[in-house]
């Protein structure tokens, strides 16, 4: 029995001790994250330095065909020597020998690029399989086909070409739906140039002066088109009114579907081979994985380059959503072939090229970090749904859901983030002050046990001399 009171107080001062430990750590942290000047933004969120993509940098594209993820989630890097192999090998990252450099891949899709335009026809690198891959839908007809396949046999035997049964076309209609002119379309992720708020979507959903609308019936106005690029590139810009300014509580929030939504706390381009998450109204939340990047489009409307590749399925009534993976900001939905029953090939505008075009970041991010155009079009000074954090559901959003829309009232991150919230600069110690009350409450435990002992110790000892 008295070993057991003994083992009782060690332990209850073990836990005390570490509460304490853990609790100042958690209240360390907490101050240092909140502690944030006024005015200054949010820092993007960066990703884990990628070994492959920083060995292919130092290599160059002369020695190196390109970097994907492994089915075992190790980079892998495509080199052309044993040398660089080598190096590949010191970096952390699995090297893979291949025949043709990134040179001679560019090379051949440049060839591909200055040949006469044919609508209905796409062509990406595929890092994994050394080669450069042609597509053309059913529209093709037999000469082109015939013309294009000639074209490949010229440049070399690692341009492949296919036959897709459907038909490249642009995804309009919407995921959080957006009615303007005779398009529907889809709010991407919200944005911002350090003053005004912005909606970041697709650039073939409509014109600079396109007035759009939460409804159907036109009745709520949401915001126009201020600036875009549509073809060449596929992004937009829409200016909310003062009226539908969304809340910032919930701005970063995109809604996938379930009254579920996804927080964004950065942007970054994909790795070949990410798994990656799409939003839409029409067909909800699919995922799929990322296949290509930098590939070439011919739409019916125009030719469209730096798009990135996926398996992920898309239909009409998603164009303009967003994708994204563990909540890192990837692309707005472009276009594509096929459907969500019999599979396809989707492809999405970069958002980070977006951004940097537009002179504008995601809210809560500083917008000055890159260069290019501004709000207006003139130039302008210059990151997982598996745990989704829960939202109120946007009305009109149907199954999916892009940047959740302001009309469709409140969005919030969840209960545990709203009480913080409220609580103010409190909310984000309130943990580590929690562990460090309950670890003093186990000394205080601790130190009435040793003392409850010491009292019986020493009746025990005296009763014995007792008479």
């Amino acid at each position: 029995m008295r070993h057991a009171r003994r083992n009782l107080q060690r332990i209850a001062r073990l836990a005390a001790v570490g509460g304490l430990v853990c609790g100042s750590l958690m209240v360390s942290d907490a101050m240092a994250g909140e502690t944030r000047p006024p005015g200054t933004a949010a820092a993007p969120t960066t990703r884990a330095a990628d070994p492959g993509g920083e060995v292919v940098e130092r290599l160059g594209t002369s020695r190196t065909a390109g970097s994907w993820i492994g089915a075992d989630g190790r980079p892998v890097v495509a080199v052309t020597d044993p040398g660089a192999a080598a190096e590949v090998r010191r970096a952390g990252a699995n090297p893979k020998t291949v025949r043709h450099s990134m040179d001679e891949l560019h090379s051949a899709t440049e060839t591909l690029r200055g040949a006469p335009r044919v609508p209905g026809t796409a062509w990406a690198v595929n890092y994994r399989t050394n080669e450069v891959v042609v597509r053309a839908d059913r529209t093709v007809s037999a000469s082109d086909w015939s013309r294009l396949t000639e074209l490949a046999e010229d440049i070399g035997g690692f341009v492949r070409m296919e036959r897709n049964p459907g038909t490249f076309t642009t995804r309009l209609n919407g995921a959080a739906p957006m009615f303007g002119g005779n398009s529907r379309c889809s709010a991407g992720f919200n944005v911002t140039d350090g003053q005004r708020s912005f909606i970041l979507t697709a650039g073939h959903c409509g014109p600079v002066g396109t007035t759009w609308f939460g409804d159907r019936g036109r009745n709520d106005r949401v915001g126009s088109t201020v600036a875009g690029s549509f073809p060449v590139n596929d992004f937009s810009l829409v200016r909310y009114d003062e009226s539908s300014a969304p809340d910032p509580a919930g701005a970063d929030i995109v809604a996938i579907g379930e009254n579920r939504g996804v927080r964004i706390s950065g942007a970054a381009d994909p790795s070949v081979g990410q798994e990656v998450f799409r939003s839409g109204s029409t067909t909800g939340l699919r995922s799929g994985r990322v296949t290509a990047l930098n590939a070439t489009v011919n739409y019916p409307e125009g030719t469209v380059g730096g798009l990135i590749e996926t398996t992920v399925c898309a239909e009409s009534g998603d164009s303009g959503g967003p994708l994204f993976a563990q909540g890192i900001a990837l692309g707005v939905t472009s276009g594509g072939t096929g459907d969500c029953d019999s599979g396809g090939t989707t492809y999405f505008q970069p958002v980070t090229t977006a951004m940097a075009s537009l002179g504008v970041a995601l809210i809560g991010q500083s917008p000055g970090a890159q260069g290019g155009a501004g709000a207006d079009g003139r130039p302008a000074a210059p990151a997982d749904p598996s745990a989704p954090a829960p939202e109120s559901p946007a009305p009109g959003a149907g199954a999916g859901g892009g940047a959740a829309p302001p009309w469709g009232g409140r969005s919030g991150p969840g209960i545990v983030t709203d009480i913080a919230a409220e609580l103010g600069p409190l909310g984000a110690v309130a943990p580590g002050i929690g562990v460090i009350g309950a670890s003093l409450v186990l000394l205080v435990v601790s130190r009435w046990i040793q003392t409850a002992q010491g009292r019986r110790n020493y009746r025990e000892y005296y009763s014995q001399t007792w008479a």
